[in-house]
């Protein structure tokens, strides 16, 4: 894999973890909404990562990743978000009688949302991200060393 094969991997990691931070707040921020546009309780949203092929451009001699295959010509594949999910259980109900949307017996639909299990992926999702911008910092550190051994 080239040097600039290394960033196009990182960089797709890291759009990855954005999306997935994105939804996380979202979550977050509508844990307690009870009505939507749609109709009912807000929805928990997830994303879903694949594998994605990479575009890098022209290559100069043999990759590493084909030196370490043993000459495979496997194409240099990294992450996306292939689709988000939407929760579509049955809501949390919670008894609250003076709530506008209550229904006739007094029951309010609330998302399916743990505060504390959102705050986790998020910091999960941080970590990936920050772990991509670790891996751009050391390409970006080879490429330097490399221009200052061609003066």
């Amino acid at each position: 894999m080239s040097l600039f094969g290394a960033l196009a991997v990182s960089a797709s990691g890291m759009d990855a973890q954005r999306v997935r931070a994105e939804l996380i707040t979202e979550n977050l921020a509508n844990a307690d909404t009870t009505r939507t546009p749609q109709g009912g309780p807000y929805r928990r949203k997830d994303a879903v990562f694949t594998s994605a092929s990479m575009s890098t451009g022209a290559s100069f001699g043999e990759s590493f990743a084909q030196a370490m295959s043993g000459g495979s010509n496997r194409s240099l594949e990294g992450v996306s978000v292939s689709r988000i999910n939407i929760d579509e259980t049955d809501p949390e109900r919670r008894y609250l009688p003076g709530h506008p949307d209550a229904d006739p017996q007094g029951y309010v639909a609330f998302p399916k949302i743990s505060p504390a299990e959102e705050m986790v992926d998020l910091m999960a999702a941080s970590r990936g991200y920050q772990a991509n911008v670790t891996a751009i910092a050391s390409v970006k550190d080879m490429i330097a060393r490399s221009i200052e051994l061609f003066r």
